[in-house]
């Protein structure tokens, strides 16, 4: 049930948030880095290109908060951000192969996405484990909310929202609201048929 109290307001985040002169320079001097830059970005101080600038890609409109990392860890890893989307306070984006985030997405504070995982193999130490790597898919406008985690392969449908402190392990379908934390395969079995582990999911009406 609704909360008769609630208020809703008008978005103001693109309305206000202009950057100062300092911020503009800024802005430019990072974003001359990446392979493809849109129009009308604005960077926040304390931002990072990591790595392999070159293989990062911002659309028109985009914002990066301050504290934000992204990193293609090598030469033919790529990350792409779409137009008017906004990555918020130290994210950190992570791509072994490709991330892809698409137009009009708000990803919130704390966030973390990493296209990649360590093995986990008996007889082998763990800091030298092979790595499994699988692209992320980040579909327009959806939100992910504070703190979520993506997980290597994972695809995000469009107009879907994950709940705050989520680990993304799985596919979610457009428009779907998503929340909570999968358990490992050892437990999920546990569950009846179509359950989503320690999760809910609902249409996005």
């Amino acid at each position: 049930m609704d909360n008769p109290n609630k208020i809703i307001i008008e978005n103001q985040l693109r309305k206000h948030y202009k950057p100062s002169l300092i911020g503009q320079i800024r802005s430019w001097f990072i974003s001359r880095k990446c392979n493809h830059i849109g129009q009308n970005i604005i960077i926040d101080s304390n931002v990072k290109l990591l790595r392999f600038p070159k293989n990062i890609s911002l659309g028109n409109g985009v914002i990066l908060k301050e504290g934000t990392r992204i990193c293609p860890t090598n030469i033919n890893a790529s990350i792409s951000i779409g137009d008017r989307t906004t990555i918020g306070y130290h994210t950190m984006i992570f791509s072994s192969i490709e991330i892809s985030i698409g137009h009009d997405c708000l990803i919130a504070p704390f966030c973390y996405l990493i296209d990649s995982n360590h093995q986990i193999q008996k007889d082998q130490r763990i800091n030298e484990q092979p790595i499994e790597v699988n692209n992320i898919v980040i579909e327009n406008d959806v939100w992910l909310g504070t703190g979520v985690k993506i997980l290597s392969g994972v695809t995000v449908g469009q107009g879907s929202v994950i709940a705050t402190g989520s680990v993304v392990n799985q596919d979610v379908p457009p428009y779907t609201i998503f929340g909570g934390t999968p358990n490992f395969a050892s437990t999920r079995r546990r569950l009846s048929r179509g359950t989503v582990s320690n999760a809910f999911t609902r249409s996005r009406k």
